[in-house]
């Protein structure tokens, strides 16, 4: 068996060390912060099978007056970054068409399907202590938004996703702790949650190590793939020889992909949450009020208030407005939430059609490349780990592969 290392430390990057342990490969996961520290740490928790529609849908040419100018848009852009993010702007839009984000729906659906079967060794390995069973509920606080969303229900239900529609009264037996503002809510059977993402992936990592996988605390400054092997040069000028290398560095893929012969116009968008301690019994399910493009996920430190769009790069400068949004949209939400303690802003690696990048890399095939999962890396990590362990092993695919190739970008990449 091979010895293949796996650069970045999140949910993809340790659900496929799982699998390709289980496979027999010697496996070293690189990640300078340590596991899970990334998007993979503070993401809203929820295991979503049902989110097939991705943010570049028609929807967007209707509000994009709204995104770039209202101060209660869940969507913004860092002024300062738009030069540099016009191609990949421009390439979103292209992609927000009814015809090819419809297609973009029925390729994450198809993905999307394999997810939870994924999960099951990972959970196993783990331990379920953190997974909660409660569905996951959108809401919706007027007929007219609820309205704007029967076409992407009509399109889930189309593609097999199962989906519960309820009154005022329904959500109200299922959470009557939430302000009697919503409208009606859709409650999809089939997903889940975890009560702490990170806790759950440092166990994860645990068990790993006691395996045999290595962690090793350290920077990845280029990957360059050599005959019969891929060297990983690091930080500290060390060079180490593997026979695969997985980029699975989230946001950070991007410069690794381009020594690796191909140019893919991956982004960030950057997501916030707050926690609100005093909210840690006030909801049983991870809430999504969906005109404000957030969840709230009771999660075992509180409330977990997360979500919102920013386009802006990698700055680690916090977006006060986005928090203030955040803050208030949660207490017009919940009632009883009391004051957030803590903030944080991630990285979410996002590419203009929606998709991830799931491939071997131009220049050398022992190069793999398992990146740009958007909104979904929690959910699409352990399908995503047993594609990563196929394309090591030589073995069938679960699906085709080509709508994710890296090369899909190539006639008009950035």
């Amino acid at each position: 068996m091979s010895r293949t290392a796996i650069v970045g430390g999140g949910a993809v990057g340790l659900a496929s060390a799982h699998y390709l342990a289980e496979s027999g490969h010697e496996v070293s996961i690189f990640e300078e912060s340590g596991v899970a520290s990334g998007a993979s740490y503070g993401n809203a928790g929820t295991f979503a099978p049902y989110a097939c529609i991705p943010v570049n849908n028609p929807s967007v040419f209707a509000n994009l007056h709204r995104y770039l100018l209202s101060p209660r848009s869940p969507f913004r852009l860092r002024m300062q970054q738009l030069p540099r993010m016009l191609p990949w702007i421009g390439r979103f839009l292209q992609h927000s068409t009814a015809a090819r984000s419809h297609q973009t729906s029925v390729e994450l659906a198809r993905l999307l399907g394999l997810a939870n079967a994924a999960y099951a060794g990972i959970i196993g390995r783990a331990g379920a202590d953190l997974i909660a069973p409660q569905e996951c509920l959108y809401l919706y606080s007027s007929s007219r938004a609820f309205d704007a969303a029967a076409r992407d229900m009509a399109l889930r239900r189309q593609l097999g996703i199962p989906v519960e529609i309820l009154d005022e009264a329904g959500i109200r037996a299922l959470e009557p702790n939430l302000s009697p503002r919503f409208h009606k809510g859709a409650l999809f059977t089939g997903s889940w949650f975890f009560r702490s993402p990170y806790r759950f992936l440092t166990t994860l990592a645990e068990r790993l190590t006691q395996s045999g996988v290595e962690m090793v605390r350290a920077s990845v400054q280029e990957v360059r793939p050599q005959e019969g092997g891929v060297d990983l040069v690091l930080t500290d000028g060390r060079s180490v020889r593997f026979d695969h290398v997985v980029i699975a560095a989230g946001a950070k893929s991007r410069h690794f992909a381009l020594q690796c012969g191909d140019k893919v116009p991956l982004d960030t968008e950057r997501g916030y949450h707050l926690t609100f301690p005093a909210g840690a019994g006030l909801l049983s399910r991870p809430c999504g009020w969906a005109e404000r493009g957030f969840y709230m996920t009771p999660m075992a430190d509180g409330l977990r208030v997360a979500g919102t769009v920013e386009l802006g790069g990698f700055s680690p400068a916090l977006r006060t407005s986005l928090l203030s949004l955040l803050s208030s949209s949660a207490r017009d939400a919940v009632h009883g939430l009391g004051g957030p303690t803590t903030e944080w802003l991630g990285f979410r690696p996002t590419l203009p059609d929606g998709l991830p990048v799931l491939d071997r890399a131009a220049a050398s095939p022992r190069v793999i490349y398992a990146f740009g999962h958007q909104h979904l890396g929690l959910t699409l990590a352990g399908i995503t780990g047993q594609i990563v362990a196929s394309f090591v092993n030589d073995t069938p695919q679960p699906i085709s592969l080509a709508p994710f190739a890296a090369n899909r970008f190539a006639s008009h990449a950035a």
